[in-house]
Formats: C-alpha cells, sequence, structure tokens
C-alpha cells in the first residue's frame, strides 16, 4: 500500500526541511543549509507515487550529506 503524501511530508519536516511556498497542490520544501529544494504535487490525503517517495528519500539523503 502507498504512503500518502502527508507521510511525506511528515518525512521532510523531521528531517529539517521548512515549507517555502503553495502554488495550488504544489508544495515546496528547502532545506537551507543544503540548498536542496523538492516539489510535492497533490492532496494530503492521496497516495504517493513511487516517484515521489523515491525523491523524498534523495533529497533527505542529500540534506544529511550523504549521496547514494
Amino acid at each position: 500500500m502507498p504512503r500518502k503524501i502527508r507521510q511525506l511530508i511528515a518525512d521532510l519536516e523531521s528531517a529539517g526541511f521548512a515549507h517555502v511556498s503553495t502554488k495550488g497542490s504544489h508544495r515546496k520544501f528547502n532545506h537551507a543549509p543544503t540548498d536542496t529544494t523538492i516539489i510535492l504535487p497533490g492532496a494530503a490525503g492521496a497516495d504517493a507515487k513511487h516517484y515521489m517517495e523515491k525523491d523524498v528519500r534523495r533529497a533527505i539523503e542529500k540534506s544529511k550529506g550523504t549521496n547514494s
């Protein structure tokens, strides 16, 4: 079962990302120390697409300073 977008948002916020802006259903998050930005489209209660989960995972890894 896919995760919800609200769960991805919680993961980003716990990793130190800040909500910068919203335009329609697209939310922009930024991690200032590493200048990492990610945009999540969709309603908070919607199922996250596979690529969204992958993008969030990569952004969190990049914010920690590890690239894989």
